[in-house]
């Protein structure tokens, strides 16, 4: 990371906390996606936002200044860094009265870097990146095609990193125009932003996920090795977008905001006691991760018109007949090749035992066993939840919740239920499940949020429960 940089400044100033921040390694064509969706949630909003940018080289910048002329017109305060090339000042987008442009020196670390920082009261999100260096890329040298650089960053929608990285690049921005810093620093101190809710992010994340497909779709590369590595980093990115989703829903759920992760716990618990297979456990934790995206359910996604792909996947789906149209939430999931079981079992986690549930009225062992798990352990993890005020024991709470999952006969599966006894027995006993949030920065399960728990111990899940 280099020395003076805005990402390596934000690493440092996180580095001994109980929270350190965790990067990831992104190809160029993955950035572009993410921003470009970013970018274009922007022009949907009316909250006019601080927008400011670093493009590396101004050759790079000129490449979508028409875009950002558009992007000006919605936006309060845009500005501009990069290292200048000829053409960089003369756009007519530089001319705009809200945009402004920071020639960087070409020693500037910052000029390394790939920023999108976007600030508003309704509305914040940044990519912050650092090209890897020559070393970085080792043996195999520096990629002779462009979509094959490598960044490394993160990516987020939490408030307070945002207006973090935004003091950060306003102070840099102060080095080269004190006045301009000025200006800014009194637009930021206008805004007020706060966590986004579910339905102010559920537009932008179907959009993210719609440019990362597009992105995946028109990838042109000379070997297969290199097409499938930029391919995860893009289905990575998909995932990320739904899984921070998901956690924004239960931080902004006071009255249960652990409520995915203990489901989570619950349902893979549940799955280890049937002996189920570790593909079948993996995306049953998927599925209990995102079994609450109520509001993309009511959110007509722009993946509408956009779901085909010529990229094929295998995967062991549920076994039972999806005769249903699912509903928005769980078809931009289904989009997803590789998220298509996952749609499914979070689609039939509200089919009843005896047939009368929605949306297919499936019955019996005709409802995917992930989607059975998900229900059972989700109402179990809300009853419990609920009880936790009260004045009963520990054990008084689980016999409570487990008595009335029992009275619900018509909704879940009695096999699951005497499954479920056994353990609450185990809880009830003193048995601890570990309670803890994914956090990997490069692959399949990629989440990198800091709205989880302030430490990384493993907790147990229903520790904090009043004993007698």
């Amino acid at each position: 990371m280099l020395e003076g940089s805005i990402l390596q400044l934000l690493e440092a100033s996180h580095r001994n906390s109980k929270r350190p921040i965790r990067f990831g390694v992104y190809y160029k064509n993955t950035l572009i996606a993410l921003c470009h969706a970013l970018e274009d949630h922007v022009l949907t909003q009316e909250s006019k936002p601080l927008v400011i940018t670093a493009f590396q080289r101004g050759k790079w910048y000129l490449q979508e200044a028409e875009r950002y002329a558009d992007i000006a017109k919605r936006a309060g305060q845009v500005v501009i860094m990069a290292a200048a090339d000829s053409g960089f000042a003369e756009h007519p987008t530089s001319q705009l009265p809200n945009v402004d442009l920071v020639a960087l020196n070409q020693a500037d670390p910052v000029a390394q870097e790939w920023h999108l920082i976007i600030l508003s009261p309704d509305y914040t999100a940044m990519v912050i990146c650092q090209e890897l260096s020559d070393a970085d890329y080792g043996s195999a040298g520096v990629p002779a095609s462009d979509v094959e650089r490598k960044f490394y960053g993160l990516w987020t929608f939490e408030p307070e990193l945002v207006q973090e990285t935004a003091q950060l690049a306003i102070a840099h921005i102060e080095k080269y125009n004190p006045e301009l810093a000025k200006k800014l620093i009194a637009y930021k101190q206008s805004i007020q932003p706060r966590l986004g809710t579910p339905e102010d992010l559920s537009g932008v994340v179907a959009r993210v996920v719609d440019y990362l497909q597009t992105g995946q779709v028109n990838i042109s590369m000379p070997t297969t090795t290199r097409h499938q590595a930029l391919d995860r980093n893009l289905v990575s990115n998909e995932i990320q977008a739904f899984l921070r989703m998901a956690q924004i829903m239960d931080a902004a759920d006071l009255a249960n905001p652990m409520a995915a992760a203990e489901v989570v716990t619950l349902a893979e618990t549940i799955g280890q006691l049937l002996e189920l297979p570790a593909w079948q456990l993996k995306r049953l934790r998927l599925a209990s991760l995102l079994h609450r995206l109520d509001p993309l359910q009511k959110t007509d996604s722009v993946l509408a018109a956009s779901t085909s792909s010529s990229i094929h996947y295998k995967e062991d789906a549920p076994n039972c007949p999806l005769t249903c149209p699912l509903v928005p939430g769980a078809q931009v999931l289904r989009t997803m090749p590789r998220l298509r079981a996952v749609a499914q079992i979070v689609t039939h986690q509200s089919e009843w035992w005896d047939g009368t549930g929605e949306p297919a009225g499936l019955a019996g062992d005709e409802i995917p066993l992930e989607s059975r798990i998900l229900a059972l352990a989700a109402d179990f993890q809300s009853r419990v939840n609920q009880k936790k005020t009260s004045q009963l024991s520990r054990e008084e709470i689980f016999t409570q919740a487990l008595e009335e999952c029992k009275q619900q006969s018509r909704r879940f599966d009695p096999k699951l239920i005497e499954t479920l006894s056994l353990l609450v027995m185990g809880l009830q006993q003193g048995l601890d499940l570990p309670l803890m949030t994914p956090k990997l920065s490069a692959s399949m399960w990629l989440l990198d949020s800091r709205l989880d728990s302030d430490t990384r111990t493993e907790v147990s899940i229903y520790q904090n429960l009043p004993t007698r």
